[in-house]
């Protein structure tokens, strides 16, 4: 399988403005072959495909000499990179999707440059990671880099750089529990257990939503073109970039706690995306990252030889997971009263044991009588 291994680098101010000067050169050559495709099927109709633009870009090193500065196999990848753009706009439009024609790319838009034949190019020798018309940066290696390297990414996130590695890797199968879990997720409580227990909710962005909306007020206060605006600019995405982290390492760490306890883990089938559209919710929804925990869950479960399954989330609040019956509630009902069997539970544990149910009749269980519920 595929894994993703992220170091940060760092470069000196000259291997900075090499890197920069990398990005504006393929930033231009993105939209060139851009506008190369626009042109050809808007005058005569022709559809051009990564082949035909790529064999294009040794008479344009000679007509921009500049490109010459830039790796030729990273030149090959934004050729890549246009080609699935518009494979992704023609799928959308078969699809029936908004399509969203391939845009070109502004100042600031473009910032990542890949080598796709490691170690052609890009490699790591001595502790430090080699970039042709580079040099070497210095990178913190805080874990080991397995498995066989084939694709590096170098990456600029907010005035710092890093080095994303594509690592073909075997998976680290975990030891057998013979433990089964369902999970149901919610705005007040993160996540709910069919076992009983929960993961509370941090509510990271409301904790800092306050000094986020005072940066942003001296951001709009400053004048346009000024460097207090840059500074300030700074003080909003340090803000953006705190949350996000602190986001993602709480995901890491309650997903790879499930991980190592389950070997079946049910989750739903929630389409994230739509969800938002309430306006609402959409603040809290987008606080809470189901999308991003469910996406750990699921390459983790990979790795680990676990399984996760998605289930159909339709009723499973509804139905009473002790007889079946389906009982109606509104979103403010928080508990589940069976008027057939008489069973009386938390909504979301009730919740969490239906989806467990499904996830395990899914696997061809048809019981969960195996199952202990705390």
């Amino acid at each position: 399988m595929l894994k993703a291994f992220k170091y940060q680098i760092y470069p000196t101010h000259k291997q900075r403005t090499l890197l920069q000067h990398n990005l504006d050169e393929c930033r231009w050559l993105y939209n060139h072959l851009l506008e190369q495709r626009k042109n050809a099927w808007e005058s005569d109709k022709t559809s051009l495909n990564y082949h035909s633009q790529a064999i294009t870009i040794p008479k344009l090193k000679h007509e921009r000499r500049s490109l010459n500065d830039v790796h030729s196999q990273v030149l090959q990848n934004v050729a890549v990179r246009v080609d699935l753009a518009f494979k992704a706009f023609f799928r959308r439009v078969k699809a029936g999707e908004k399509a969203g024609y391939p845009r070109f790319k502004g100042y600031g838009w473009y910032d990542s440059i890949t080598f796709p034949q490691v170690p052609v190019g890009c490699y790591i020798k001595d502790g430090k990671l080699k970039i042709a018309k580079i040099g070497e940066v210095k990178i913190i290696l805080h874990r080991p880099l397995a498995g066989k390297i084939k694709t590096c990414t170098i990456r600029r996130n907010n005035g710092k750089w890093f080095a994303c590695f594509s690592s073909e890797v075997e998976a680290r199968l975990l030891t057998q529990v013979n433990k089964a879990i369902g999970i149901d997720v919610g705005l007040e409580v993160f996540a709910t257990m069919s076992d009983g227990s929960k993961i509370e909710n941090p509510k990271f962005f409301r904790q800092d939503e306050k000094d986020l909306a005072g940066a942003q007020r001296k951001l709009s206060k400053a004048e346009k073109g000024s460097k207090e605006r840059v500074k300030r600019r700074k003080a909003v995405v340090k803000i953006h970039e705190r949350i996000r982290n602190r986001r993602s390492n709480f995901a890491h760490q309650h997903s790879d706690k499930i991980i190592k306890a389950y070997d079946t883990i049910c989750v739903e089938d929630l389409s994230v995306n739509q969800m938002v559209h309430n306006h609402c919710l959409a603040k809290s929804i987008s606080d809470v990252a189901w999308g991003q925990f469910f996406n750990y869950l699921s390459y983790k479960a990979e790795s680990a030889g676990r399984k996760l399954v998605k289930v159909n989330p339709a009723y499973t609040s509804q139905t009473c997971s002790g007889c079946g019956h389906r009982v109606p509630k509104s979103l403010d009902t928080r508990v589940h009263s069976c008027p057939c069997c008489g069973l009386s539970i938390d909504r979301d544990l009730n919740a969490s044991r239906n989806i467990l149910a499904l996830g395990l009749q899914s696997l061809g269980i048809q019981s969960v009588e195996a199952v202990s519920f705390s």
